[in-house]
């Protein structure tokens, strides 16, 4: 039941993991899943594997037949985690479910971050770093609730400022804009559950950028747990890829020069035209192939439908009353898997902390960047819109980016490796990527991010995905609407989901290009 890691030699609490929920016999579920694909006995239940079994575990697993191992969950329960492992690794692909701590809506607590394996001055800087950084992000979450006061008052001037459940609000939301200071290195706790397979994958990749100790630590305690519930998956346990044998490793050092990484950013910048998202491709024939595929699931000619009803049929609420539905069930109807045929592809820059929500719509995928690879002296980071109202505020969380490109800097000098370093790059740190989706996933995404509740940088993003739609497929693009939007199309009550949450705004009687926002 042992594996084989070196021990973590960071210098901040552990990272703290344990599985709360699994299946009581999960590795005997694979061989009993297995053997009723060919069983003509019916069933073959996990108390009917005995011995002898290891050969066909393995046979299956080396051929590569792993849905039997998808059936076994296990929940973990993780806390003393970075956001930026999170982020690199946790939630970089489509195959888990979290629940995680947010920063949006709950203080974030002194003392509360990753401290690499760094000594003398470099441990110095690093953790004179952070505290600055806390620091501003209590001076941010206080002084910043005048702003959003002024900015809540011309939404809801009969409200009580100094009503307790008012008062939270102007809270939260200055909170959420002082976060953008705080370092990745910052703890978070969530519950994590993923699949057998999934489990076996992260061992396997466990030495990876951009936070390779904290990733081979924390995994290493998941498949420690695992072993100690069920030893028998000692059977297929590969060990690790070494980090020297990732692609990315001969490009994540300090070794590409900041020139290049310079002519990149300008590159990249310039590519997106002013824009956060900027459509770069689609398919061509995205509406005739979305009709056709629904004539094709009703088995109608093209005279009997019409390229415009049919797409009116799956996208028009008042029609598919299914979209006014609480559950997102266009996965499951026959004729909304039309949806899956047209494509869009956007290039995006996002900061950190909205990535981070940004890609927990796991089927709209983007790839995110070797952040360490992009790290430099120049600070490049993201401004959240409240921040721009207040000029004295501006030149606070300027300074602010500045003394942490300029400690990142030091750490480099020092001879700090870059994974290390890039622990300090505050929650604003410009993420650059592309992303694809089908219509089916993007669909849902935008009814959930075209609220004016969502993320301010995924708002925007959204809103300047669909509008380039509307521009490109002016059939599909008419169809993207906040949940207000559907619900009020299809005649559900209430229009806004969202009870003493509202925005404020009726945005379901306003068209896409009126939507405007600094709230």
């Amino acid at each position: 039941m042992s594996i084989a890691l070196p021990s973590p030699s960071f210098r901040s609490a552990p990272p703290l993991v344990s599985l709360t929920k699994a299946f009581p016999t999960p590795f005997k579920n694979v061989i009993a899943t297995a053997r009723t694909c060919y069983s003509a006995r019916g069933i073959v239940r996990d108390e009917d594997i005995q011995t002898g079994f290891e050969p066909l575990a393995q046979s299956i697993y080396e051929a590569g037949h792993h849905t039997t191992y998808q059936h076994a969950h296990f929940q973990f329960a993780l806390a003393n985690v970075s956001r930026q492992f999170i982020w690199s690794f946790l939630h970089a692909h489509p195959f888990y479910n979290s629940e995680q701590v947010s920063q949006r809506y709950v203080p974030v607590k002194p003392g509360t971050y990753f401290i690499p394996a760094l000594s003398g001055e470099a441990l110095a800087v690093y953790e004179a770093a952070i505290a600055r950084q806390f620091d501003a992000y209590r001076t941010l979450s206080e002084r910043l609730q005048l702003v959003v006061a002024a900015e809540y008052r011309k939404l809801f001037s009969k409200h009580d400022p100094q009503h307790p459940k008012v008062r939270r609000k102007i809270e939260k939301r200055a909170m959420e804009v002082a976060r953008y200071v705080l370092p990745v290195a910052t703890f978070a706790y969530l519950y994590h559950t993923v699949s057998g397979i999934t489990l076996l994958r992260y061992w396997r990749l466990c030495e990876q950028y951009d936070a390779p100790e904290e990733t081979r630590a924390v995994v290493g305690a998941m498949v420690a747990a695992l072993l100690a519930h069920d030893p028998l998956y000692q059977t297929v346990l590969e060990d690790p890829l070494p980090l020297e044998a990732t692609l990315e490793f001969d490009f994540a050092g300090w070794g590409t020069s900041d020139g290049q990484r310079q002519v990149f950013r300008q590159e990249f910048d310039a590519s997106l035209g002013g824009r956060i998202s900027r459509l770069v491709d689609w398919k061509p024939q995205n509406e005739t192939l979305l009709a056709a595929a629904v004539r094709e699931v009703l088995g109608l000619p093209a005279a009997a439908l019409s390229d415009d009803d049919a797409v009116a049929l799956v996208l028009d609420p008042a029609r598919n009353r299914l979209l006014g539905e609480k559950l997102n069930l266009t996965t499951h109807a026959k004729l909304t898997r039309a949806l899956a045929h047209p494509h869009y592809t956007f290039r995006k820059k996002l900061s950190h902390t909205a990535d981070s929500q940004d890609q927990r719509h796991r089927l709209t995928p983007g790839s995110r960047p070797l952040l360490v690879g992009h790290l430099d002296a120049e600070p490049d980071y993201e401004t959240p819109a409240l921040i721009h109202l207040d000029e004295q505020l501006e030149r606070f969380y300027r300074e602010t980016m500045a003394r942490t490109w300029e400690a990142i800097g030091r750490l480099k000098a020092l001879g700090v490796a870059a994974s290390d370093a890039a622990y300090l790059l505050p929650n604003a740190v410009s993420i650059r990527f592309t992303e694809s989706s089908d219509l089916l996933n993007l669909h849902h995404k935008h009814r959930m991010r075209l609220c004016y509740l969502a993320q301010e940088e995924i708002w925007r993003a959204s809103v300047e995905e669909a509008r380039q739609i509307r521009e490109v497929n002016p059939r599909i693009g008419r169809w993207l609407l906040p949940p207000c939007g559907q619900r009020a199309a299809a005649g559900v009550r209430p229009i806004c989901p969202e009870g003493e949450r509202f925005c404020g705004v009726r945005v379901w009687k306003l068209d896409l290009m009126d939507y405007r926002r600094t709230f």
